[in-house]
């Protein structure tokens, strides 16, 4: 289905947020820190969500690593992607430090209950201060083999891979959180430097997350608006099958598309599957009520859904796989 992701705002459900997840077009959940006490609390939270909503729904988190993990007491400290090249010594050890930080970061959440974690970050690094050390390097080129090891490991714990944010939010020293970020770089300037990194990972990401910036030599509104950027860019030059979820309707650099409602109308027109509305819960609930949301042309829960192996989190510290992440982990540490 296509559809709502919302928030809650404690560690448990309240009647208002049950009555929520009852909507057939809510979609899924994203989790914060503040609805996060330990490991122990969080399974029994997305249990609830799941038996309340009484269907398939997602459960996400931007749980990336770095200063964008929102789980930390309890679960391992995943470094930010933008140090694995400074770790390790060569291209080989840093490939496998991506593998398993993939890996471990999906499996702690997914041992939880958590479905997804929008993850990774493409960006190319660049003067951009909110993605920073988010992205993995300062060459596209590096971004695709390093992303393309943790995509694997993601995929080996059964987590599905967001690739975020689209066409590249890196270059634009604006945040998109609180400004309206312009980038004034031509489409081909565009394509061959941030885009080409999209344009090899399109086949290895079930996700694509666009940014909320503005590329007004390419199109007059932010990409997560855009039927030429999520249309003629992604699906068919890029030949993206996956789910498209637009970033946080709220941020400020999507404020340009209206209300909320005109936000999450014009974000579906373009092509977006999933819809982000956070931090409002009443935002939440207006675009529900005024928003229809189309019939899916891809079942994007279904693509998303995350599967493990391990049914609680202290099976999944017994694993070998788990102590031999640890092991690097300490050498990062150290």
């Amino acid at each position: 289905m296509s559809g709502l992701i919302l928030d809650f705002a404690g560690t448990r459900l309240t009647e208002q947020d049950r009555e929520l997840l009852l909507h057939p077009s809510v979609a899924g959940v994203i989790l914060f820190t503040r609805n996060y006490e330990s490991p122990e609390q969080l399974t029994e939270l997305t249990a609830d969500i799941r038996n309340t909503a009484k269907r398939d729904i997602l459960i996400t988190v931007d749980h990336e690593g770095g200063r964008v993990q929102r789980f930390r007491s309890g679960f391992s400290a995943i470094p930010a992607m933008g140090h694995f090249q400074h770790i390790a010594k060569n291209e080989a050890q840093q490939a496998a430090l991506a593998r398993e930080m993939g890996w471990l970061m999906a499996s702690e959440l997914l041992a939880c209950g958590v479905d997804h974690s929008f993850a990774p970050v493409l960006d190319v690094h660049g003067p951009s201060q909110v993605i920073g050390d988010r992205a993995f390097a300062e060459k596209p080129e590096d971004i695709v083999w390093l992303a393309n090891a943790f995509i694997r490991g993601m995929h080996e714990a059964g987590m599905r891979a967001t690739g975020k944010h689209f066409p590249g939010h890196g270059t634009v020293v604006a945040d998109s959180h609180v400004d309206i970020p312009v980038d004034d770089r031509d489409l081909a300037a565009i394509l061959e430097h941030d885009g080409a990194v999209f344009a090899q990972l399109a086949q290895n990401i079930q996700a694509v997350m666009p940014a909320h910036v503005i590329y007004p030599k390419v199109a007059p509104e932010p990409a997560g608006f855009s039927s030429f950027w999520l249309q003629e860019i992604l699906r068919e030059r890029f030949e993206f099958a996956g789910v498209i979820i637009s970033d946080d309707l709220l941020m400020a650099g999507a404020t340009v598309a209206g209300s909320v409602q005109e936000r999450a109308e014009k974000a579906l027109a373009a092509g977006c599957d999933l819809l982000l509305v956070c931090n409002d819960q009443a935002a939440a609930r207006k675009v529900l009520a005024d928003v229809s949301f189309p019939e899916p042309s891809r079942d994007a829960i279904g693509i998303l859904k995350g599967k493990t192996s391990f049914t609680t989190l202290d099976a999944l510290k017994g694993s070998q796989r788990w102590k031999n992440a640890q092991k690097l982990l300490e050498m990062f540490i150290a």
